[in-house]
């Protein structure tokens, strides 16, 4: 019948996550973009664009936070595309799910070696 399907014993499979992710991607995608004008900011401003100017940039606590924190709203970012393109156009479960897992191990380990690149010393 039509009006079983109104009201709060509607089923709802899935649209929980539209508003969520909707507003992740277009907050990660500020995140990188403020990481981006300074990454500008440093390329126009005076001086040799030379190995010791990168090395001073970097060496500060400040960039290496802004840094990390831009590689782990690309790790979201990238998460939220892959598992929606996961989610829509691979249908089996098990297959879906291997490639789920693997997105995660591979983001989490890109996270930890922009992490050890650093902060290494």
């Amino acid at each position: 019948m039509a009006g079983d399907n109104i009201g709060n014993k509607r089923l709802v499979v899935g649209a929980h996550y539209g508003l969520r992710d909707w507003l992740a991607q277009r907050v990660t995608a500020v995140v990188l973009a403020v990481f981006a004008l300074v990454l500008v900011g440093a390329f126009l401003s005076p001086g040799p664009l030379d190995y010791a100017r990168w090395q001073g940039l970097f060496a500060q606590q400040w960039m290496k936070l802004l840094t990390f924190v831009a590689v782990l709203a690309l790790v979201y970012h990238a998460w939220v595309g892959m598992r929606d393109i996961w989610m829509d156009y691979v249908k089996p479960v098990g297959v879906r799910l291997l490639l789920q897992i693997g997105t995660i191990l591979w983001l989490v380990a890109c996270a930890g070696w922009a992490l050890q690149i650093l902060w290494r010393a």
